[in-house]
């Protein structure tokens, strides 16, 4: 007996002895992110809010509702999950006892100059022997350094990441789809206030033909005003494709052949952006989904680097059998004579030629060090993410108010224009620069509207909102 200990404690230390990692242990991730945004020190965030208590239009909610039921990505990411699920419980059925049911019935002839059939000839047994036989067959290998567990828990970490990928598109979608909306808006609002100066232009083209009649001006200013207003005809087809092109792109994100899109562009410029509340840098680690989905993914790898350094150590199976076996089919269910049984355990452990399982387990440290660097990657980009949209918000805010401004005063340019060269105070390119400057203010007040709604937006998912 001690003999056999001594053997078997050898057996364990020669196959337990795991080789060193060229690179050395893979670190802990850090977490740390800075105290605050910008020494805001509010804990409140809009992340935890609902998409459809931050947008104030119901028809970009109802897009929305309708795009996360039919979104083919998002769809695409449930069956993700599926088969994640499926994964898991593939791996925890590995560590489980193994029942299994067989029947077989075959034939054997052995050589008669064997010792074999030399008995089975001396005692009359025929020479081409059947055979029937049904039972229970079971298996197990008992998991004494947890591998088995340890590649479920692996499975299982997989299975939550793939969950928080789903929840990561579902911002982004939220997100495509209100940027497109907002897009989509601005472009009926600047296609109506092309409209309106074409409008204004056509009829200060009516002035100058007049003035040129009454010699006042001379055919290069009618033309230089024709040339004008057939410009920004020009344009007008550009926005409309534009617009075309917008409603298409938000009709593939809701899941949906062409069609127009409901809106209400109406005092577009009007609209005042959502307020939303930056919250701590720390719980950009709760709320992101892509943070969290690293965090998994970096779990995952864990148990990965266990399993593989528990291939190193021996593993015990145990197998056992019963059930009937006899050459004369009607008596294969006497009992005991046919009944048949059996049981064995085996130790296997590795002990030369190991190549496989230490590739295995340099790979599977050098995917943790991966993983520790994509989770901090992770962390690091949420952060800028949420500074720059903050700066953006700010930034855009004192443009505009600017630009409005310039917009008023361009405003009120066109009419001393207007009156000084009726006056004949004034040359027509004055007129028409004034005129052409400030239409392009207008279409860049709107533009930079747009970008304010979209910044809110964009906040709202550097956040971590809009899968709740």
């Amino acid at each position: 007996m001690g003999r056999v200990t001594i053997v078997a404690a050898l057996f364990a230390l020669l196959s337990g002895c795991v080789p060193a990692l060229p690179r050395g242990k893979p670190r802990d991730p850090n977490r740390a992110v800075p105290a605050t945004f910008a020494g805001n020190s509010d804990p409140t965030s809009s992340a935890q809010l609902k998409w459809d208590e931050l947008f104030n239009d119901p028809k970009l909610n109802q897009l929305i509702a309708v795009a996360l039921r039919n979104n083919q990505e998002l769809n695409i990411l449930t069956l993700e999950i599926d088969l994640a699920k499926w994964e898991v419980m593939a791996r925890k059925g590995e560590y489980l006892p193994r029942l299994d049911f067989r029947a077989g019935v075959g034939i054997e002839k052995v050589g008669t100059f064997t010792s074999q059939g030399a008995a089975d000839e001396a005692n009359g047994v025929a020479a081409n022997l059947p055979s029937f036989a049904f039972g229970f067959t079971a298996s197990w290998e008992l998991d004494i350094w947890s591998k088995l567990r340890n590649s479920a828990r692996a499975a299982v970490a997989r299975y939550l990441a793939t969950y928080e990928g789903r929840k990561f598109a579902t911002t982004v979608l939220v997100g495509e789809i209100a940027t497109s909306y907002y897009e989509l808006m601005a472009l009926d609002a600047q296609l109506e206030v092309l409209k309106q100066n074409i409008e204004i232009q056509t009829n200060a083209l009516e002035v100058v033909r007049l003035q040129k009649q009454a010699a006042m001006v001379t055919e290069l200013a009618v033309k230089r005003f024709e040339a004008e207003v057939l410009k920004n005809q020009g344009r007008i087809y550009t926005i409309q494709q534009q617009i075309v092109e917008t409603e298409n792109r938000i009709n593939f994100l809701v899941g949906r052949f062409p069609q127009h899109v409901d809106r209400d562009s109406q005092e577009f410029i009007a609209r005042v952006p959502v307020v939303i509340h930056e919250g701590l840098p720390a719980q950009l680690l709760e709320n992101r989904p892509d943070v969290k989905q690293a965090e998994r993914e970096l779990l995952a790898t864990q148990f990965d680097v266990k399993a593989a350094k528990a291939a190193f150590y021996p593993s015990l199976g145990i197998s056992a059998g019963i059930g009937y076996q006899s050459f004369d089919f009607l008596k294969i269910v006497s009992t005991p004579a046919s009944l048949a049984y059996g049981i064995a355990a085996d130790l296997f452990a590795p002990l030369l030629n190991r190549r496989a399982i230490t590739a295995a387990w340099f790979a599977a440290n050098s995917k943790q060090m991966q993983a520790v660097l994509n989770y901090e990657r992770a962390i690091l980009k949420a952060y800028n993410e949420v500074a720059n949209q903050l700066a953006l918000i700010k930034n855009l805010e004192q443009s505009y108010a600017l630009r409005a401004q310039e917009v008023e005063k361009l405003n009120e340019s066109i009419q001393i224009s207007s009156v000084l060269f009726n006056a004949a105070r004034a040359d027509y390119m004055e007129v028409l620069l004034t005129r052409r400057d400030a239409l392009e203010s207008q279409m860049e007040l709107i533009e930079n509207k747009k970008r304010q709604l979209n910044a809110s937006v964009a906040l709202y998912q550097a956040l971590g909102g809009g899968w709740r």
